[in-house]
């Protein structure tokens, strides 16, 4: 009897399933294949262009003209090329110790005219510099940028025998002595000249020849091809201490003073020149 039922009942769900399944449900016989055609074709004719009349219209007013600007930042984003430097090339720099590479902007390009009656310094006159104290002071200054065609690392106040001694240093003394190292000198690394101090900056010491316009300090050697050789590194180099020690050596005589790594502690890293002068003659260590 269980059986029989079963059967009955599985006849009676595959009986109703096609009733229950998914079909598409007929289109509505609506419109015909031949209405339909008419209708895109009326709606294909409604969207083109009408033709223009023929006759006196009035124009339509022309719209003004829109005019994009770029802002600024708008103009930062964009991709363009950048600059390129004018030293891309990587210039040789002597491989020595204690030699190092200063950027371009160290030396001041001497651009100005002729003064102490020499044509190779080119700077300016200025006017008479007061001591702020009791024998400080330049009656007739002159501010140097560069001697002989090598620039100073800063324009320099001196008196014209301080800035002719200068001169005759460069000339006979450091272009020789350098010579074709790292392309010659092109420019000197000046940490003082005109100063209204005592001497070391010590307390109650006699004025220094830097308060009277007649010193100069000198801490490094620029090169041409951007290499220095500093005086704190190089003295006691094997190789730039040759060189430094002649060039040191050079300077006696053209100068009253000439002091240097040997001298004392304030000086280990500079080279000091000045023009003060001595019955026994010049003063160099």
């Amino acid at each position: 009897m269980a059986t029989l039922l079963v059967g009955l009942f599985t006849q009676s769900v595959w009986a109703n399933a096609p009733e229950l399944s998914v079909r598409p449900i007929a289109r509505a016989n609506t419109t015909s294949l031949g209405a339909a055609s008419d209708t895109v074709r009326a709606r294909s004719v409604e969207t083109q262009p009408r033709p223009r009349p023929v006759g006196n219209l009035v124009k339509a007013p022309v719209p003004e003209r829109i005019i994009l600007v770029a802002s600024a930042s708008a103009v930062a984003r964009s991709i363009r090329p950048l600059v390129r430097p004018e030293n891309l090339k990587r210039r040789n720099v002597v491989q020595a110790s204690g030699m190092r590479t200063q950027p371009d902007a160290i030396i001041t390009k001497g651009s100005k005219g002729s003064v102490c009656g020499i044509s190779g310094i080119k700077g300016v006159k200025l006017a008479p510099i007061p001591g702020r104290i009791k024998g400080c002071g330049v009656a007739d200054p002159v501010q140097i940028v560069s001697v002989d065609g090598v620039a100073l690392s800063t324009p320099a106040t001196m008196d014209c025998r301080t800035a002719q001694a200068l001169n005759s240093w460069i000339v006979k003394g450091a272009k020789p002595n350098i010579g074709r190292l790292g392309g010659g000198i092109a420019g000197l690394k000046v940490v003082s000249h005109y100063a209204c101090r005592t001497r070391n900056n010590q307390k109650g010491a006699k004025i220094s020849e830097h308060g009277r316009g007649r010193a100069i300090d000198i801490s490094a050697i620029i090169l041409k091809n951007g290499a220095s050789m500093t005086v704190l590194k190089g003295w006691r180099d094997p190789d730039q201490g040759k060189v430094l020690r002649a060039m040191h050596r050079s300077a006696c005589g053209t100068f009253g003073t000439v002091l240097g790594p040997n001298a004392n502690k304030f000086h280990q890293d500079h080279f000091h020149f000045d023009t003060a002068r001595y019955r026994s003659g010049s003063y160099c260590r």
